[in-house]
This record gives C-alpha cells, sequence and structure tokens, in this order.
C-alpha cells in the first residue's frame, strides 16, 4: 500500500503536539485507505492487518493515528482488534452496509454487483412503504420540501453533485414525512444509496434515460394524498432505476 503523507509526521519531534485537526486528518485518510481496501475485496474476511506498530510504519503514520483508524472501522463492524493476534478483518454479515462511509467506500472502486442488487431490493422494500406513509401524513412543510428538491433536479440534472444532492434530499422528505422514527433513521443511508448508484450508473455513459419524471409522479401522488398511488410510483421509479444501472453495467 502506498504511504500516506507523513511530512507532518516525520518532522515532528516525539515531544511536540500534534497540530490541531492533523490527526483528525490522519486518521480518517488511514480510516479510508483501509475501509476501501476491505470493501474492495483486497482485504478478505478473517485477513490480519497486523501488529499495531507494523502496521503503522507500514502505512508511514504514527500508532496513534493508525489506533484511531482502527477504531473507526470496529465501529463500522469491519474489524476486530484482539491482543497478540492484531486486527482481523471480520466477516461481511458483521459490516455496517448501511454506514453511509462505508457506502461510500464501497463505490470508490469497483462495487461487488450483488452489493449494488442487495441495496435496490432494500430500497424496493422501504421506499414504497414509506412513500403510502408519507402520502396519508404529509404536511405542507413537506411537500414544500420535495418540490423545491425536484426543481433543483431538473435545473442541475443528476449529472451534478447539485442535483444528486437535491435528489437525496427528495427521498429523505419521503422518510420524514413518514412520520416514523424508525424509518427517519434510515433516511442517510437510503439517501447515501441513491446518492452512489446514480453516480455508479454514470461512469461509463449518461444516464439512458431521464429519471426525474419518474420523481414527479411520486410527488403528485404524494401531494394528492394517494396512498396507493405513491407506493406505486415509487416502485415503479425503484424497478426503473435498477434497469438504469442494469444497463450501465453492460
Amino acid at each position: 500500500m502506498n504511504p500516506i503523507d507523513t511530512s507532518r509526521e516525520k518532522a515532528r519531534s516525539p515531544a511536540r503536539r500534534e497540530p490541531r485537526g492533523t490527526g483528525r486528518r490522519h486518521h480518517g485518510a488511514i480510516a479510508q485507505k483501509l475501509g476501501e481496501a476491505i470493501l474492495s475485496g483486497e482485504y478478505t474476511p478473517g485477513h490480519v492487518l497486523g501488529a499495531e506498530v507494523v502496521a503503522a510504519e507500514e502505512l508511514g503514520v504514527s500508532r496513534t493515528a493508525y489506533r484511531e483508524a482502527v477504531q473507526v472501522l470496529t465501529a463500522k463492524g469491519l474489524v476486530e482488534s484482539r491482543p497478540k493476534t492484531g486486527t482481523r478483518v471480520l466477516p461481511r454479515d458483521r459490516w455496517n452496509l448501511l454506514d453511509p462511509e462505508v457506502l461510500a467506500w464501497a463505490f470508490a472502486g469497483a462495487p461487488d454487483i450483488r452489493f449494488i442488487r442487495d441495496l435496490f431490493e432494500l430500497r424496493a422494500i422501504i421506499e414504497p412503504a414509506a412513500a403510502e406513509l408519507a402520502a396519508r401524513r404529509r404536511n405542507e412543510a413537506d411537500l414544500r420540501v420535495m418540490e423545491s428538491a425536484l426543481i433543483e433536479m431538473q435545473e442541475h440534472t443528476l449529472s451534478s453533485e447539485a442535483g444528486r444532492a437535491a435528489d437525496r434530499d427528495f427521498h429523505t422528505a419521503i422518510l420524514r414525512a413518514t412520520r416514523n422514527d424508525a424509518l427517519i433513521v434510515l433516511s442517510s443511508s437510503i439517501g447515501a444509496a441513491v446518492n452512489w448508484t446514480t453516480q455508479f450508473k454514470q461512469r461509463a455513459r449518461a444516464l439512458p434515460r431521464n429519471p426525474i419524471p419518474d420523481h414527479h409522479r411520486v410527488y403528485d401522488a404524494i401531494a394528492a394524498g394517494k396512498a396507493k398511488a405513491a407506493g406505486d410510483a415509487m416502485r415503479a421509479l425503484v424497478a426503473l432505476a435498477l434497469d438504469d444501472t442494469s444497463r450501465s453495467m453492460e
């Protein structure tokens, strides 16, 4: 693995305090580097990253920065550390795959096609039901947020970061409109899944079609208070998004 920038590490004497924020940047960069290696399959479940001293030297960072990075990975269920045996990559079913940062690491390279399918299956289960609840429980403030997001999506298109951010806002607004705290907790994960799959389908070529009208149909049904129509429209939106993604992988 290529060492992370260590110019500050090498220049600093042991007694000198690390500049404010530097440690956070270092351990964040290490966590990302290791996380991407795990999600890409470079480090498979059961792989031992090695003792702290050795691993830190290989990465060219301080032991403190490495230890903090491992704590981040541990909190996300990717690794566990034990005395004498070092840090081991955990089985995939222990990973917090819905953590937005883990999703970002998964899509940093070429994500597993089965994982993309899994994300769309999750969305197909959660989002149509959420759209139905939103149609029953939404208020005018919810509708304004959804409408504003649609306008931003139309203006910027989903090929831009601004357009994809508006897309996330649209899906988040629907989950919030359910007034169901358990569903609202999923909003950051669903939003990240929407964002990264949309980016993924555009890596090789432009989107095969404009998906914004699909979002308008969901909004129209929610605004009209038609629960079944909202669920059906969202179900169609997710299915068409999966179809677009499948085409982009051909």
